[in-house]
């Protein structure tokens, strides 16, 4: 029940949308990743039709198709739907992915299987409608904006936009350590609803960060 509780916190701090933990547990994001505990411990005792008829399941109710054999970190959000998640794709801790993404793989000409699929590693963001593929390392706290098509290896903490992506400079207004909405700078989104959100969520951010600072008001004496 910790875990949970755990688990539901760290989304909240992620979306400022979700108004409690049980609005949380609504989302399809959470639904998908419990489909996938459940099928990768099915994969890992070599029970693959098995794992695959719960991953069927919960592609159908979520439309997330995360492959039983993918290994998945704490506290991973998949905030909306529509994400393809490969067999040999790995993930770290308090990784958020946004909609339409794919972690997909090359297909080799011999045919023989192995390390197909990106691994990605803790704090990272990847945005709406991006594309990571290949055996690929995205560095921890990376950012990959929205619709970016990823294809080499991503330094740690670097902000990646574009087809093919490239690490972009970023203003000193978007710049912070940690998580960046859509992965992408505010200034880099063309899209002003998606722009307007982000400078929302950043300012709500900003505002925890100075509550946290000043802390709670003591209570007073009877």
């Amino acid at each position: 029940m910790r875990a949970l509780i755990d688990y539901l916190d760290s989304v909240k701090r992620r979306d400022p949308a979700a108004k409690s933990r049980w609005e949380v547990l609504l989302y399809p994001g959470a639904w998908a990743l419990a489909f996938h505990r459940a099928a990768h411990w099915l994969y890992e005792g070599k029970l693959y039709f098995l794992a695959r008829l719960v991953n069927h399941v919960g592609r159908l109710l979520t439309a997330i198709d995360i492959h039983p054999g993918a290994r998945v970190g704490r506290y991973f959000f998949i905030d909306h739907g529509f994400t393809v998640i490969g067999e040999t794709a790995e993930i770290g801790d308090n990784v958020t992915i946004y909609q339409n993404v794919t972690l997909g793989g090359t297909n080799p000409a011999d045919g023989i299987p192995g390390k197909r699929h990106p691994t990605i590693a803790d704090d990272v963001v990847i945005g709406s409608g991006a594309q990571v593929l290949g055996p690929i390392q995205v560095g921890k706290g990376a950012k990959i904006g929205a619709n970016s098509v990823v294809t080499r290896d991503v330094p740690e903490g670097a902000t990646m936009v574009g087809i093919p992506a490239k690490p972009v400079l970023v203003d000193a207004t978007d710049s912070k350590p940690g998580f960046m909405p859509y992965g992408t700078p505010c200034s880099e989104i063309a899209d002003p609803v998606l722009a307007r959100l982000c400078e929302l969520e950043r300012e709500i951010e900003r505002l925890r960060h100075e509550r946290r600072a000043i802390g709670e008001p003591k209570a007073k004496r009877a």
